[in-house]
């Protein structure tokens, strides 16, 4: 597959999932959600390192852009990753911020963090769904 044609798939499946993850967080109770979030992949594929990088760009890119908040962003790169057969840890965590409590919520593969690890590292992780091999 061309660079060109592998970009606009995988942009295409983010702004997707990105739509439904939006629509996800507003209207399923997240009991429902995170127990959706919390099954394994019907299929595991242990070296897709490629993929997975391919779908963190993605959904950044896209989340980025139209300024979607993590949890939305975690879930649609959660979505891609399951469907891809990768492993993949949803993480929802707390920090401290001056006077407020702030939340965050991130995807782990193996030992990366995807979908919002540049701030993953300042919270303190209360709860993860899903299973990393």
């Amino acid at each position: 597959m061309k660079l060109g044609t592998r970009r606009r798939t995988y942009l295409r499946e983010a702004m997707v999932m990105l739509v439904l993850a939006r629509l996800a967080v507003r209207f399923v109770p997240p009991q429902q959600l995170f127990a959706w979030a919390d099954r394994p992949p019907r299929r595991l594929r242990r070296f897709a390192a490629d993929e997975a990088s391919w779908v963190a760009w993605a959904v950044e890119t896209l989340g980025g852009r139209t300024n979607a908040l993590c949890l939305p962003r975690a879930l649609a790169a959660h979505v891609m990753l399951r469907r891809r057969g990768i492993a993949s840890r949803l993480c929802l965590g707390v920090a401290r911020k001056d006077e407020t409590i702030a939340a965050h919520a991130w995807v782990e593969v193996g030992g990366d963090k995807f979908a919002g690890e540049t701030e993953a590292d300042q919270y303190t992780r209360i709860a993860a769904y899903g299973s990393v091999a």
